[in-house]
């Protein structure tokens, strides 16, 4: 959700999603007392707002992380629904929450009516939405698993362009209350005409669709993954948040800092489906971790540098795709650790955990910030910091996987031992029942996980 207060401010509203909420201006609020009576109207324009505008830096920066995190928070409830109604019966509660949010917006003339349409029911709507959905691709391949959810995941980011431009033409031909008005139609008609169609195949791959499994708990594996979301959400919500207000820190416009934004999502849309096929090529593992230390490396030597306009669209090119690694490779990565029947249940605890993150994570970055200087400094070390520790996490995963391989082989072995006699075969040499290499070994070792 993008929010002008004072100056712009630009919060791109998806759960790196499928679904994007509609920029909103707090001057344009006040188009909303068109349908309230004159009076009011004339106090209300003798009312003059706090510095920031009507709400402060720091409560719009939660109105974004909100709607994310109770997309989260809602991921058990949304479990529990789809194992005992189906998917398409939570799709379709999320098409009413996120209908109703939208028309909710569009009434808004108080911060706190942001919290609630934008925030919690937006969040809502998204969290049925996202959590019905983003198991469903992975049950339909295997060979082309990261490639076929790289295309799906792709459809964000050439999404947030349409909705970017779209809406941002929309406000200043109709007004900012008929944006979100639109929105609504389009959002409802798109996604309850989606959740007619969608097909799952949970019932043919048996899959546990349990709220909170608290037993993933005891594998270190699954730590390991937890990690790996918790860091990145870290950096990847302040990266997306903040880069069009660091433009505006640089000296650029309103304008080009929303084009930087706009490169992100093409970024994204261009770049995932590339992601998908090279991880099925290359490794599902190895993608996930090399690709996020590289966006935390780009951050590091590109946008603590970027101070003009040409540098900075090239950053949110190169930065796109690989910014949202975790959202384009979580899926085919968590079936990869978990299986595909305790996938949904993995699933949920993850979006739980990503709660925190989520929500305070800009708030963080705006706590950094200076005041003199290279305001955004701190904040840009902090991202970069995060994916990097992402990527450390995912590099350990990488490695547990490489000795599950190495075990299961060695099983392999010792039951074809067993069956062609053992010993009195004349094969004197069982197998062992650990052929693992070190963990410092693995760590370098190259092979396709």
């Amino acid at each position: 959700m993008t929010i002008h207060n004072g100056s712009t401010r630009s919060d791109d509203q998806t759960l790196d999603s499928q679904h994007s909420s509609v920029p909103t201006d707090t001057d344009t609020m006040h188009e909303n007392a068109e349908m309230e009576p004159a009076n009011a109207v004339e106090e209300k324009q003798t009312d003059t707002p706090p510095d920031g505008g009507w709400g402060s830096d720091l409560e719009y920066a939660f109105i974004g992380g909100l709607s994310i995190s109770q997309a989260l928070m809602i991921s058990p409830l949304s479990t529990y629904v789809t194992r005992r109604y189906g998917t398409r019966t939570t799709l379709l509660i999320g098409v009413f929450f996120e209908t109703l949010s939208l028309i909710g917006a569009s009434f808004a003339t108080q911060i706190w009516h942001l919290f609630l349409s934008q925030g919690v029911c937006f969040g809502w709507g998204m969290g049925f939405l996202f959590v019905g959905s983003v198991g469903v691709v992975p049950q339909w391949f295997s060979k082309r698993r990261s490639l076929a959810n790289g295309i799906a995941t792709g459809g964000s980011g050439i999404g947030g362009i349409i909705y970017s431009l779209g809406t941002n033409a929309i406000i200043q031909k109709l007004g900012l209350a008929w944006a979100f008005r639109i929105l609504a139609i389009l959002q409802f008609t798109v996604n309850f005409t989606c959740a007619l169609l969608i097909k799952d195949r949970n019932k043919a791959v048996g899959a546990r669709n349990v709220p909170f499994d608290h037993r993933l708990f005891k594998r270190k594996e699954f730590l390991l993954l937890l990690g790996w979301g918790f860091f990145s959400m870290l950096g990847y919500i302040v990266l997306l948040f903040s880069l069009p207000n660091y433009a505006l820190s640089v000296g650029l416009t309103s304008h080009q800092g929303s084009v930087i934004a706009a490169m992100i999502n093409l970024g994204q849309g261009l770049g995932r489906p590339l992601i998908g096929y090279f991880s099925d090529s290359v490794g599902r593992i190895n993608i996930a971790s090399l690709l996020t230390f590289v966006c935390g490396l780009f951050c590091f030597v590109i946008w603590i540098f970027a101070k003009t306009y040409g540098v900075l669209i090239f950053f949110a090119l190169v930065v796109g795709p690989v910014a949202g690694t975790f959202w384009a490779t979580i899926a085919p990565v968590g079936a990869e650790v978990l299986g595909l029947k305790d996938l949904p249940s993995g699933l949920s605890i993850v979006w739980l955990v990503l709660v925190i993150p989520t929500t305070f994570s800009e708030a963080i970055a705006l706590q950094l910030r200076t005041t003199t200087g290279d305001i955004y400094l701190h904040a840009q070390i902090f991202t970069a910091t995060m994916y990097v520790a992402a990527a450390l996490c995912a590099w350990f995963l990488r490695a547990w996987k490489i000795g599950q391989i190495q075990n299961l082989q060695v099983e392999n072995e010792k039951v074809n031992y067993e069956d062609i006699g053992g010993a009195g075969s004349g094969n004197d040499q069982e197998p062992q029942v650990d052929r693992r290499s070190r963990l410092v070994l693995r760590l370098v070792l190259p092979r396709k996980v």
